[in-house]
């Protein structure tokens, strides 16, 4: 080697020790900028070092780490957002919107654990964008938009852009840290967003969670890097904490969280005592506009995270935590005029058509009226002044009339009995508030129920949006779902500003959409009454496909978590309409039929000592309860959330309660602790018993 190789290294050996020193510079005066505001350099130290450490990255390229401060300019484009699932479901909170409501909820936290300690920690409800940060051995590697709370959208390379992102974590961190939390905008920030916007005549955002919405989803990350978005810790998701403690009250998880080096929602406290929880309500919400952040509420919980386990959660948020909602926002402004919508299932409903007024920073010009009966309560008539709120600082409604201000020659509004759509009479049935048509040929009804069965919440058939949907209803080629899946390519030609390109792209989104729909998908686009997301993932897991759900009586139906008589009822009355048989019997015919699908895992599990059985835990354990559902699960077990006939094994811990009354009525199985565990050692020694119908059993409550 001659001595200018040799000085050569060197050199390159010094600037890769210079390169680390300045990362190292630069991640802890982010830090001490973004998430403490307690600066400790002027913004031309800091610049210097970034434009060192820039040049530096340009001449060895080969040396640049993912994890360098640098990447956060952004620069990316991507063509799409992937999509992933998350490790644990992301939930979200029940609301409470009075102190009663709040005495509600924890009256109910003590039916279900007696005894529990009300301490409870506190903080503001941001109004943000929920994501899910993954780190491993405490590096940053992956950020997840909540989506449905199953699966989320990839937005990796956006949130590497936003700048109080601790790219690699402060001190010891777990092997795996999945952390939860909220992008938001500060109220200075979205201010000035929205004015450098409107300079470049660009369109502005409504409200700062759909500002940190959209930039977060952007494709071109130079864009979110531009944006000042922060990232505001509240929780996590799955831990591997490798040999550290572990966790054990949610006041030492926001603890560890802002020592790894997250900011977290300011004003969070512990709160012992309900009285000190409204306390620190009230305080909030008289402070509210002046704080630098959005803000709708205050989200309680336990900070016993044993007890959390135990209270475990419901179809869609945890039994142990609350969001307690400020009082909606209000503006007055002038009625204009009351219109008559007609809904997918027919229903007739009254939008008051307004001036257009500003509720809480979201520009307001229409809002429900709810139903006849409302509007003759509230006696709002056309030409009023009406107060208007955001209810739940979400869907826009009308309050009140200001009688003060009303005309003297206004007249009661009067509600058409009449469908607005296709002229027939509507009709309300006893006992109900609504006003429908009942004409399954209404045009208004097909275009609502074909708009739906297309949208992301039924089959989400890409490319085919309300307007062409407009257009097939109008030239009635399509009356049906069935009907868009007989489209051919060149029929669409005929359609205005369909080219061949469009239209073969239409006709591959239906097959698609045909091919690679599930049975959960199906039954949340055909709009079946009472019927959401989680009662369609239900009978998805339940039924073997349509023909086994028709088939299904009420009392059966009624046996399964969250369905009672009336959510029982619409899914029989839905099957024994006869439309809607002719209908489930073109899209079996056209190949739109998804059976339930076994997975890998269940494939597995299927041949464990519990398999084919439903299982039901109640009382305490020396375990976590989730451990316990776990390991049965993977013996091949269905856990249930009640006792009935179909239950197989009945595990009791102390204090079992009445589950174990009414299981030993029914000539149930009943095991203690141990007896489960001596199950599970065993080689397939017990019978599932009657498991040839898979229906789950209703919750009772827990024991």
């Amino acid at each position: 080697m001659n001595q200018g190789t040799l000085q050569s290294l060197l050199a390159a050996d010094a600037d890769k020790k210079r390169m680390e020193e300045l990362r190292a510079f630069i991640t802890y005066h982010n830090y001490r900028y973004h998430t403490l505001d307690a600066p400790e350099i002027t913004d031309d130290e800091y610049n210097a070092a970034f434009q060192a450490l820039l040049r530096l990255e340009e001449r060895y390229p080969e040396w640049r780490s993912p994890d360098s401060p640098t990447n956060r300019v952004g620069g990316q484009v991507l063509s799409s957002l992937e999509t992933k699932a998350h490790t644990r479901r992301m939930y979200s909170l029940d609301n409470v919107f009075s102190d009663e409501d709040w005495q509600g909820f924890l009256k109910r936290l003590e039916n279900a654990l007696p005894g529990v300690e009300d301490t409870f920690w506190c903080d503001p409800k941001m109004d943000g964008l929920a994501l899910e940060l993954v780190y491993e051995n405490g590096r940053f590697v992956e950020a997840l938009t909540r989506g449905d709370g199953e699966v989320g959208e990839v937005v990796t390379a956006a949130m590497r852009t936003v700048r109080n992102l601790p790219k690699v974590l402060h001190g010891e961190a777990p092997e795996r840290l999945e952390v939860r939390g909220e992008v938001i905008f500060r109220r200075k920030d979205f201010a000035a967003l929205n004015d450098r916007l409107r300079k470049e005549n660009a369109k502005t955002f409504a409200n700062p969670r759909n500002a940190a919405a959209g930039s977060i989803r952007q494709l071109d990350t130079s864009v979110t890097a531009s944006r000042p978005l922060r990232f505001l810790a509240y929780g996590f998701g799955e831990v591997r904490f490798g040999g550290m403690p572990v966790w054990r009250t949610y006041a030492e998880v926001m603890e560890r969280l802002q020592a790894l080096g997250f900011e977290t929602p300011p004003g969070g406290r512990l709160c012992r005592g309900s009285g000190e929880v409204e306390v620190y309500y009230a305080s909030l919400a008289e402070k509210r506009e002046s704080l630098a952040y959005e803000i709708d509420g205050v989200v309680m919980k336990l900070d016993d995270l044993e007890a959390q386990e135990a209270l475990g959660y419901t179809a869609r948020a945890p039994r142990f935590a609350i969001a307690w909602k400020f009082p909606a926002q209000q503006a007055t402004t002038r009625l204009l005029d009351i219109t008559v919508q007609v809904g997918r299932t027919g229903v007739l409903t009254p939008v008051a058509e307004l001036e257009p007024v500003n509720v809480g920073g979201v520009i307001v010009s229409r809002a429900t009226l709810h139903n006849e009966d409302e509007i003759r309560n509230r006696d709002v008539r056309v030409g009023d002044r009406v107060v208007v709120q955001r209810a739940g600082d979400v869907i826009p409604e009308v309050v009140r009339a200001v009688l003060s201000e009303r005309a003297p020659d206004s007249k009661p509004f009067e509600f058409p009995h009449v469908c607005p759509s296709c002229g027939q009479e509507a009709s309300r049935l006893e006992g109900e508030v609504a006003w429908r048509c009942v004409n399954v040929s209404c045009p208004a009804m097909i275009r609502q129920s074909l708009t739906h069965f297309v949208s992301k919440a039924g089959l989400d058939i890409e490319g085919l949006g309300q307007r062409w949907i407009e257009l097939l209803v109008s030239s009635e080629r399509v009356r049906t779902p069935a009907d868009l899946f007989t489209l051919k390519v060149e029929e669409l030609l005929h359609y205005e500003r369909m080219g061949v390109k469009l239209a073969t792209k239409f006709v591959d989104s239906l097959d698609r959409a045909k091919k690679d729909a599930t049975l959960q998908r199906l039954l949340c686009a055909l709009g079946i009454r009472h019927v959401g997301e989680q009662t369609a993932k239900t009978l998805a897991a339940t039924y073997a496909d349509m023909d086994a759900l028709r088939a299904a009586d009420p009392e059966e139906l009624q046996n399964l978590p969250d369905i009672g008589p009336e959510v029982a009822g619409a899914i029989k009355a839905f099957f024994d309409d006869k439309p809607n048989v002719e209908l489930l019997a073109r899209l079996k015919e056209l190949g739109l039929w998804p059976v339930r699908r076994q997975t890998p895992e269940t494939a597995q599990v299927a041949a464990g000592p519990l398999a084919g059985m439903k299982v039901l835990f109640t009382g305490s354990l020396s375990m976590p309860r989730s451990q316990a559902q776990r390991m049965a699960e993977g013996a091949g077990a269905e856990i249930v959330v009640g006792v009935s006939r179909k239950l197989n094994l009945l595990v009791v811990g102390d204090e079992p309660g009445s589950k174990l009354e009414k299981a030993r009525t029914l000539g149930v199985r009943v095991v203690d602790e141990a007896g489960f565990l001596a199950l599970l050692r065993a080689e397939n020694d017990v019978s599932a018993g009657d498991s040839g119908n898979a229906a789950q059993d209703s919750e009772e409550g827990k024991g």
